[in-house]
């Protein structure tokens, strides 16, 4: 890890304050906890996680850059996907985890112009410094619009319309999972300490158990005769699909990341798992590493997601990758909108537009996953090139 750049003596305290709290919980969990709580901590502990911390985490200055970091044309393309489901269900916009709020300014005022500004446009955010930033991004971007935006602190009662997530599920604690000759165990941290008396984390498994060993069971993981076979399952997502069932009456869930369907997710040759961690934009696999300053993720099961949305009562009205959805929803036209194709303007976008969907950049890797109740008819992303079949 020497090629990182060093936190700040701030940060270094934040971290150290984090990993107190995480040494406390696991001691007083008898000296282990499964890895999805230590993520769970490491991302969303109050006031000291990575999400729920003051560190810039989006764009240039941050640590990664999402699609709406690159263009505006990723909004407004999905816009066109926004507007036929609030004319199938509700004129109402719930985004989930919005970053810098970039994606909500995009689509609002894409709506606008399509004619379609939805009544209200929600935001469910954790973190108090992204809330500030999507606020100033709004007001500065789209202030017209900005008295549609509130901001949620939890899933509503009820709820009628379309749900975005983009990057949301990669980032929710999964349990880690190692399959050896001997059985399969679940990996969790545990903690000794170092040479200079200090608690430093480590890696401890324990015989897989519960609602994990289910899990894990009902998809015959790979198990090696030589080694071991590391990979994750994230049963958080599931659940938040489901709780979004119940409470969604009618309209659609964009879910927005980079994952594989469950044959390709799970390959024997994958046998060290898709967990990554995020730091200046570099990419590291320590996920102990400065406790609350790095990103954690992992790839995502769109299989587990969409079944657990069937499950719980939803259609799966769609699955593509982020390239296919992008096109159809008229992501060339967009960028013809923005002039002469000689004007310096249109080849930055051009150029942001190939790196959206082009296959060796975030094109394949991406896929958009729509799940809905009460929409009927084809969704216009899904026109072409729908990959339902590979789920």
């Amino acid at each position: 890890m020497s090629s990182l750049p060093s936190p700040s003596p701030d940060a270094v305290e934040q971290s150290a304050r984090l990993l107190e709290l995480i040494t406390a919980e696991i001691a007083a969990a008898g000296g282990w906890i499964p890895f999805s709580r230590y993520m769970e901590l490491a991302l969303y502990a109050p006031g000291l996680g990575y999400y729920s911390g003051g560190a810039r985490k989006f764009g240039p200055g941050g640590d990664f850059i999402t699609a709406p970091e690159l263009t505006p044309l990723f909004g407004q393309a999905l816009a066109a996907q926004v507007e036929q489901i609030m004319h199938a269900s509700a004129a109402e916009v719930i985004e989930v985890g919005a970053g810098t709020g970039l994606l909500a300014a995009d689509l609002l005022l894409e709506l606008e112009r399509r004619g379609s500004v939805p009544e209200r446009y929600g935001i469910l955010e954790l973190s108090g410094e992204l809330r500030e930033r999507q606020f100033d991004t709004l007001a500065q971007k789209a202030p017209q619009l900005a008295s549609r935006v509130r901001w949620l602190d939890s899933l509503p009662e009820t709820f009628s319309g379309v749900v975005v997530a983009n990057e949301v599920l990669d980032v929710m604690p999964v349990h880690l999972l190692a399959s050896r000759a001997e059985g399969m165990f679940e990996r969790g941290v545990a903690f000794a300490a170092d040479s200079q008396g200090l608690s430093a984390l480590r890696w401890a498994d324990t015989p897989v158990s519960g609602a994990v060993a289910d899990a894990a069971r009902a998809m015959a993981l790979p198990q090696p005769r030589q080694g071991e076979y590391v990979t994750e399952i994230n049963l958080a997502a599931r659940a938040w699909v489901a709780a979004w069932a119940e409470r969604l009456r009618q309209g659609a869930m964009l879910l927005i990341d980079y994952g594989y369907p469950r044959a390709e997710y799970y390959l024997p040759s994958r046998s060290s798992g898709t967990l990554l961690c995020y730091y200046r934009h570099q990419a590291h696999g320590d996920p102990f590493l400065w406790p609350g300053l790095n990103d954690i993720t992992s790839f995502v099961d769109f299989t587990a997601v969409a079944e657990g949305a069937f499950d719980a009562g939803l259609d799966v009205l769609g699955y593509a990758t982020q390239a296919q959805f992008l096109f159809n929803c008229g992501v060339l036209g967009c960028l013809d909108r923005r002039g002469p194709r000689e004007s310096a303007d249109y080849i930055r976008a051009a150029r942001a537009v190939q790196r959206l969907t082009a296959p060796q950049e975030m094109g394949e890797l991406f896929k958009v996953l729509a799940v809905g109740r009460g929409v009927g008819g084809p969704l216009v992303g899904f026109m072409r090139g729908d990959r339902l079949h590979t789920l």
